[in-house]
């Protein structure tokens, strides 16, 4: 399947409909997984921006650094460490809506705590991992390389939207409902408590299936960044969706892209979170216009 993918690309480059930077695999790659993570982040974003949890987020990615150094130090692939990844991040999530259900601390605070607790593990952990690595893979933790990404990180990708699309179709509506009004969602029997874990474990996923083509550090920026940019232009929730995700794939593929076919050299994480704070700059900006417009026919 892949292999036809990259064929019909290539055909495309040969008959001049697409730029030359398409005839490698790992543009290809790249721009599929674009394509995927783009809408991912778009939709799940517009949930942690009505919730207010754009802090989760940033804890969630700020572990998978942890993560991905007790993989190594368990022995998994250096570049591929999926197992313990998946595993901590998931504990991490999970640990903490189940701690927040069990104390009165502030939900902002419980996450400082968790994020601090992440990484310095991290940290302390990274000593003993620097001594079987190169650093530059670190740095491809920290801030991504998408460029890097194989046919196995597509594979994960392409299982995680087939998931969260099937949610989105069976679930979206009271998931919204929940992030809204807690009470009425309880009134209607919706089970709250369910839908949190199911939020936060969604949250863990999606990071972790980034962390490769963002980084960890900046995985969080495109959660919040275009779902608050479409929060801006939106009138409805609905459109908020809509755009978020807009926002979001062409941040993704623009960062990657755009850099390649100019030879900025720049990391395509940092690029990408560039890209979508150029489209938050717009959206105020338009934001701004409509008041003033609004403000000048009243």
């Amino acid at each position: 399947m892949l292999a036809n993918i990259h064929s019909w690309f290539q055909a495309g480059v040969d008959a001049g409909l697409l730029p030359n930077i398409f005839s490698y695999g790992f543009v290809v790659n790249a721009f599929i997984a674009c394509l995927m993570i783009g809408p991912l982040l778009g939709a799940l974003g517009t949930l942690v921006v009505v919730k207010r949890l754009a802090f989760l987020s940033e804890a969630v990615g700020h572990s998978a650094l942890t993560g991905v150094s007790i993989g190594i130090l368990m022995g998994e692939p250096v570049t591929e460490p999926w197992i313990s990844l998946f595993a901590f991040s998931i504990l991490f999530a999970i640990s903490l809506q189940w701690v927040r259900g069990r104390t009165t601390v502030p939900y902002d605070a419980l996450i400082g705590v968790f994020l601090a607790f992440a990484l310095a593990l991290g940290a302390a952990l990274l000593m003993f991992v620097a001594k079987k690595i190169n650093a530059h893979l670190v740095e491809q933790v920290l801030f991504g390389s998408i460029l890097t990404a194989s046919a196995y990180d597509l594979i994960i990708l392409s299982v995680i939207s087939v998931a969260v699309l099937i949610l989105a179709f069976t679930a979206s509506n009271q998931a919204f409902l929940n992030a809204l009004s807690p009470d009425i969602a309880k009134a209607r029997r919706i089970r709250v408590t369910l839908h949190d874990y199911g939020f936060v474990l969604l949250i863990a996923l999606i990071t972790v299936a980034a962390v490769k083509i963002i980084g960890a550090i900046l995985v969080g920026a495109l959660l919040l960044i275009p779902a608050a940019s479409a929060r801006l232009i939106a009138s409805d929730l609905r459109s908020m969706v809509g755009y978020s995700m807009l926002i979001a794939t062409t941040s993704a593929l623009t960062g990657v892209l755009l850099p390649m076919q100019m030879k900025w050299a720049i990391g395509t994480g940092p690029a990408i979170i560039l890209a979508a704070c150029t489209w938050f700059v717009f959206a105020i900006c338009l934001y701004s216009f409509r008041k003033r417009s609004t403000a000048i026919c009243a």
